[in-house]
């Protein structure tokens, strides 16, 4: 019995550690601006201007924003002002900066 039970602890973990999770690297020719921004948009570029998923927390580490853009222009109008984080994952890279809202 405790072979089987070692056979699924090992599937299970074999699973888990072969997702496709990006990778925290640079993601070439990332531009964030403006930032600090004191309007209600800002304009995220790379190089290979493919879609990205935005992930945005609070200095707590707290989620408060999660979006896909196509082109280059994110909408922070439901955001208040203050300092937040920021992740960029394009393909299988991610990238984190900070956000200043004013």
């Amino acid at each position: 019995m405790k072979q089987i039970y070692l056979v699924l602890l090992f599937f299970v973990c074999a699973f888990g550690f072969s997702q496709n999770n990006p990778t925290e690297a640079d993601i070439e020719g990332l531009r964030l601006y403006p930032n600090p921004t004191t309007t209600d948009k800002i304009f995220i570029s790379t190089s290979q201007n493919a879609p990205k998923k935005i992930v945005i927390f609070d200095v707590l580490g707290t989620k408060v924003m999660e979006t896909t853009i196509i082109g280059k222009e994110l909408n922070l109008s439901n955001l208040v002002k203050g300092v937040y984080i920021l992740q960029v994952i394009e393909k299988d890279k991610m990238a984190t900066r900070k956000l200043i809202l004013k």
